[in-house]
């Protein structure tokens, strides 16, 4: 089907003309037709963007850690380096899981979906509905298997299991399952914007 630059053009105006033109055919409310327009329109959009891989974005520099550390270790590190979650490694650098927030906190008995204030709670030490992982190190409280991605997946992928699984990070993997990066949502924003700013400069 060939592709016309003058979609975005159309009016309410020619929504509802051509509402009225199909309702012999299908029952469908003028509101319907602008929402199924939007979306389209949208749709349309998104497949005409150039696809960004993963390789442009990822921050190749990751913290990670060994499933034999110390989870006070790996608590340390997060803490140190402000980040929610790092990639758990074997001896050959494959990754076998990932450490985060949520997992130190299912230590003390605070699930995923516990909110801040249930945590606040907990910590004042009032009773909030708990199941306790135990483990001392990070490879006895590691969420597994991973969730990572590759290097040429396309970020708009990689946005979508981001929202979809609420979380913040993905460890990038090669072939063989090694560790080469990190995506988060922060560098996917980042080259988003700078995109953005880009096709914008070139339509001026």
């Amino acid at each position: 089907m060939e592709e016309r630059d003058d979609v975005c053009n159309v009016t309410e105006g020619d929504l509802r003309a051509a509402l009225k033109e199909i309702r012999t055919y299908i029952d469908v409310t003028e509101e319907d037709l602008k929402k199924i327009f939007e979306i389209a329109v949208r749709h349309a959009q998104e497949r005409r963007m150039p696809k960004i891989t993963v390789r442009r974005t990822m921050t190749m520099e990751v913290v990670s850690v060994k499933a034999g550390t110390d989870i006070r270790v790996a608590a340390d590190l997060l803490t140190r380096h402000r980040i929610s979650g790092m990639p758990v490694v074997d001896d050959e650098d494959h990754v076998i899981g990932v450490i985060g927030e949520a997992d130190i906190l299912a230590m003390a008995g605070l699930k995923r979906e516990h909110g801040f204030k249930d945590i606040l709670r907990h910590m004042l030490g009032e009773p909030v509905p708990v199941r306790k992982r135990v483990g001392n190190t990070v490879g006895e409280v590691m969420s597994s298997p991973p969730i990572t991605a590759r290097p040429d997946d396309d970020i708009k992928d990689v946005a979508t299991i981001l929202d979809e699984r609420r979380i913040k990070r993905l460890p990038v993997v090669d072939g063989q399952g090694k560790l080469i990066g990190v995506i988060s949502r922060a560098d996917i924003i980042r080259i988003m914007g700078r995109e953005t700013h880009s096709r914008q400069r070139k339509t001026k």
